[in-house]
C-alpha cells in the first residue's frame, strides 16, 4: 500500500469526467505529501466493435487491481447513464472480488463524482449508485459539506455527494467555476481524511 496515493478511478467519454479528475487531483496534492494517481477503464465494447485497446491513445493508463490495492483512498468518477454509472466503470467494479474477499479496500476513504448532459439527467442517483460497491468493499464514503459554499450558490453541478458537472446536451460545456472549486474542495478533504486514518 502507498500511504500517500490518492487513486482518481473515473471513465470520461466526451472529456467533462476527466476535467473534474484533473480539479479533484490538484486538491489531493494541495495536502502536502499526498499524490494523485490517475487512472481511467477501457469502453465497453460489442463482440462485432472489435477486441477493445490494451492501452489508451492518451491520457491516464487503464487501472488495475493493484491500483487499488496500493492506494490510500479513490475517488470514482463516472458519466451519467440512466441515473446510473457508465457500463465500463460498472465492469471495472464487477471484477474486484478478489479484493472484496481479502478485504482489501475496507477502511479506505472513498469519494465519487459525476457528469451530466442534463441539469436534471440523475446526476444524484449516479452518485448514490456509485456508492454502492464502495460500501460492499467496506469503504469510507466521503461526501461534500455545506461548509463549502459554493454548494448554496451553484447554478451548475454540485452536490453534498459528491461533485457534479453540467456537460450539456453535446457535452461541450466547461467547468465553472464553482464546480471547479468544490472538485478542488472533495479531492483536498479525502486526501486530508486518508493521512489522518493513516497516521
Amino acid at each position: 500500500m502507498n500511504d500517500n496515493d490518492i487513486l482518481i478511478l473515473y471513465y470520461s467519454l466526451h472529456g467533462s469526467v476527466k476535467q473534474l479528475a484533473a480539479h479533484i487531483a490538484h486538491g489531493v496534492e494541495s495536502v502536502p505529501g499526498m499524490r494523485a494517481r490517475l487512472r481511467t477503464v477501457p469502453k465497453v465494447v460489442s463482440e462485432s466493435d472489435g477486441p477493445a485497446k490494451l492501452v489508451p491513445d492518451a491520457g491516464a493508463p487503464y487501472a488495475t487491481l493493484r491500483d487499488l490495492e496500493e492506494c490510500a483512498g479513490v475517488a470514482l468518477g463516472s458519466p451519467t447513464r440512466f441515473g446510473n454509472m457508465a457500463a465500463a466503470m460498472k465492469y471495472f467494479w464487477d471484477g474486484t472480488l478478489s479484493l472484496w474477499l481479502s478485504g482489501a479496500l475496507a477502511g479506505k476513504p472513498a469519494a465519487v463524482f459525476t457528469s451530466t448532459a442534463s441539469l436534471h439527467g440523475g446526476q444524484e442517483t449516479t452518485l448514490m449508485t456509485m456508492m454502492m460497491p464502495l460500501l460492499h468493499h467496506g469503504m469510507v464514503v466521503v461526501g461534500l459539506p455545506y461548509a463549502n459554499p459554493e454548494l448554496n450558490s451553484t447554478r451548475s453541478g454540485g452536490t453534498p455527494y459528491g461533485v457534479s458537472h453540467f456537460a450539456g446536451a453535446d457535452g461541450s460545456l466547461p467547468v465553472t467555476e464553482e464546480e471547479r472549486r468544490l472538485a478542488f474542495a472533495q479531492g483536498r478533504r479525502l486526501a486530508e481524511i486518508a493521512a489522518k486514518l493513516r497516521d
